[in-house]
């Protein structure tokens, strides 16, 4: 019998160990507290750059604003010199309009 061999067997041993010690160590980085905060971190912000792309893609087409192309290399700079509308004012009120959201729920909760 071929499988009786003693130095096969040790073979066999040794390759699970290694492949048991991969998996471990696998594992262990993947339950890790500084990886999982690390991937949080990174979850959350892809999800608030989505989200400010969303609403300023609203609020343009809200004020009438069509996003400006990114400028190539080579363009002059006046070629898109047409005035744009200041947004400045609605971003702030979006924002107070958030803000006073949130200490609403806050202030509710807290009444509970």
């Amino acid at each position: 019998m071929a499988d009786t061999d003693p130095a096969e067997l040790e073979r066999r041993i040794e390759r699970t160990r290694a492949e048991l010690a991969q998996t471990v160590d696998a594992i262990a980085d993947r339950v890790s507290p500084k990886n999982v905060a690390r991937r949080t971190v990174a979850k959350a912000e892809t999800s608030a750059k989505q989200f400010l792309v969303s609403v300023g893609d609203r609020v343009g087409d809200a004020v009438g604003v069509t996003p400006r192309p990114a400028k190539l290399a080579g363009e002059p700079d006046d070629l898109w010199a047409e005035e744009q509308p200041n947004l400045a004012p609605v971003l702030v009120g979006v924002g107070a309009v958030l803000a006073i959201t949130a200490v609403v729920m806050l202030w509710r909760r807290r009444r509970r």
